[in-house]
């Protein structure tokens, strides 16, 4: 197991998460609510991300239902949340930059 892919400790995780804008923690895992204009947007930007996930052989849980996409990163390997998912996490705000339509609650 690489370093990335390591689970990282509560504090850890804590401090990482307050530097992720839109990031929360729920049930084990980094959770964000992303919503865009329309269904192709949020099409799009889900394609966008499957592209870098795969390059780093690291899959998001989503569930998209028309412009709204919520996404769930942790590291099943790993039993918890791991640098992979902080690393996904950020390549997907900065993907979503620009864009999202309203933001979510």
């Amino acid at each position: 197991m690489t370093a990335a892919a390591r689970r990282l400790d509560d504090a850890a995780v804590a401090a990482r998460l307050a530097g992720l804008p839109g990031w929360d923690l729920r049930a084990g895992k980094l959770h964000r609510r992303f919503v865009f204009d329309d269904f192709a947007a949020a099409f799009g930007f889900m394609a966008s991300v499957a592209l870098v996930a795969e390059r780093m052989n690291h899959h998001p849980e989503w569930v998209n239902v028309y412009n709204q996409l919520e996404v769930d990163l942790v590291t099943h390997d790993a039993g918890g949340i791991t640098e992979l998912d902080f690393t996904l996490a950020a390549r997907m705000n900065a993907l979503a930059s620009g864009r999202r339509g309203p933001p979510g609650p």
